[in-house]
């Protein structure tokens, strides 16, 4: 007995004092308006890709090139068939919100003309169930998925015509389940979609110029303003559309989400210092600067020149002050080195003219390393540049490998620690009011496809059921947001050690 007493008391003590990022914090320890959910996205959950009417995405033809070995969409976690389980889930756990998107190809299949009815049925069922649950919908109008017809019709995000068809398709959007969702998200990670899919190619609609990467088609040199450019211009067109028309009516709020990222300089010299607020500029700025202040930074407009598309000054007018929040997704820190040499190119392209060297924070290989300082860096630098606007931390969470453990100690470690640093972040004033895993499932991922995860509940794609199973970090969320326990990473940690003693029959042998 003595000896299972000192190895309990050494459990203690590494949980006390050794494991890191531990808080003491509950539910109740933020303000009851701020809500707390997870994410997921429709081409990444939804399967059923073939079914009742949907036609492609840029994201079905993509998958399906030949180019892209990360698996596909048409079946992943099979959320079509199986909403009403999943939401079951999230009622579960105790969540107050969930962020999906709607896939225009699904409820629009031609981009722009008559609705599908089971695709207007699925997304009324889906918001109906979660009411019925208390769950919060927070609804995403594109998630990198444009239908495939209209990028074949006229290059999608990099022609103008898209406003119009955008606007039409959020009208819809808008006038048929706008009773009963409150949050409107326009584009997804803005930036990272006008990086990685006009000027690197890497992602659909896999656009670029030859000298970049394999591209058949595209110009890294332009089409990344234009696509940027674009996106701008019809969530504003969307946002007054929603002003008009609805927002009276329903009282809902629109916004636009990026990708954060926390940024250090490579050295503490002033030119990697000066590199790094413009590396801000380039991947914060392209986007917050003409909501915000109706114009892109200066630093981008010197840098790319005429190929950088200019705002009327109607535009201008549209496009600032056109969000109600900022949705913000946030992962990983990067390192910034001065590098003016590629402003020495004469076919530059968005990359280039940021003019820097970019590595990424260590880590272990699926590990994402640990930040919270640099979110609340982040934070405080949106605050003093564009005002203390609303903010939703839209995503958030840690990978690891697909067919890791369900003890995902790391993501139970990764959440314990962002969700303690906004209740830091609260106390200093900041206008955050939401904070969302993701994600609920392990989907499809837009990266790394099934090889990695990033959910709370494990699906075995092998399996024909597509079981969903929790892993542990299902019962620390679960505690935290049911107010079971002051210190749930501390108490789980106990727990597990605790249970592993009482099935080790040699230890109680030994005594």
């Amino acid at each position: 007995m003595w000896t299972i007493l000192k190895i309990f008391a050494l459990v203690v003590f590494v949980g006390v004092f050794l494991l890191p990022n531990v808080h003491t914090y509950t539910r109740e320890d933020f303000p009851h308006d701020f809500v707390f959910g997870s994410s997921t996205s429709a081409y990444q959950i939804e399967g059923a890709a073939n079914e009742d009417g949907r036609k492609p995405s840029i994201w079905d033809t993509f998958v399906h090139a030949g180019n892209w070995h990360q698996g596909n969409g048409d079946v992943a976690c099979d959320h079509y068939h199986k909403y009403k389980e999943d939401v079951q889930l999230m009622a579960n756990m105790g969540l107050e919100a969930y962020r999906f998107s709607i896939s225009w190809s699904r409820l629009i299949p031609d981009g722009r003309g008559p609705i599908n009815p089971k695709g207007l049925l699925f997304y009324n069922n889906l918001i109906n169930e979660l009411i019925r649950h208390g769950i919060q919908p927070h609804v995403t109008l594109h998630h990198w998925d444009i239908p495939q017809i209209l990028d074949d019709e006229y290059g999608g995000w990099v022609s103008r015509r898209i406003v119009k068809d955008f606007t039409a398709y959020a009208h819809v959007c808008f006038r048929e389940f706008g009773d009963r969702v409150k949050y409107w998200t326009t584009v997804n990670e803005g930036n990272v979609f006008a990086m990685f899919g006009y000027d690197l190619g890497l992602l659909p609609p896999q656009r670029c110029s030859s000298a970049i990467g394999k591209c058949s088609r595209g110009n890294s040199s332009t089409e990344p303003y234009l696509a940027a450019h674009h996106m701008l211009l019809a969530h504003a067109s969307a946002a007054r559309l929603y002003r008009k028309k609805f927002q009276g009516l329903q009282h809902g709020f629109i916004g636009f989400n990026i990708l954060g990222f926390g940024l250090i300089p490579k050295t503490n010299t002033s030119e990697d210092i000066i590199a790094t607020q413009r590396a801000q500029e380039f991947l914060i700025g392209w986007f917050l600067n003409p909501l915000t202040y109706g114009d892109y930074p200066d630093i981008i407009k010197k840098n790319a020149g005429s190929r950088l598309p200019l705002f009327t000054e109607k535009e201008s007018n549209l496009v600032k002050g056109s969000i109600d929040f900022l949705g913000l997704n946030y992962y990983y820190t990067f390192y910034i080195k001065n590098s003016l040499e590629s402003l020495q190119m004469k076919e530059r392209d968005y990359m280039a003219d940021m003019a820097v060297e970019i590595t990424r924070n260590g880590g272990p290989t699926y590990e994402i390393p640990i930040t919270t300082w640099n979110l609340q860096e982040l934070l405080d630098s949106l605050k003093n540049k564009y005002g203390n606007i609303p903010i939703y931390i839209h995503e958030n969470g840690q990978k690891t490998a697909r067919n890791s453990s369900l003890d995902d100690w790391p993501r139970v470690k990764y959440l314990n620690a962002y969700i303690g640093s906004l209740r830091d972040v609260l106390r200093s004033g900041l206008n955050v009011r939401g904070y969302f895993v993701w994600s609920l499932l392990d989907g499809l991922e837009l990266v790394n496809g099934y090889d990695t995860s990033f959910g709370l509940y494990y699906i075995d794609l092998k399996d024909p059921s597509l079981k969903r199973k929790p892993k542990l970090s299902v019962d620390w969320y679960t505690k935290f947001l049911n107010k079971t326990t002051k210190n749930p990473n501390f108490t789980m940690e106990i727990n597990k050690y605790t249970t592993l003693l009482s099935q080790a029959p040699l230890l109680h042998n030994a005594t």
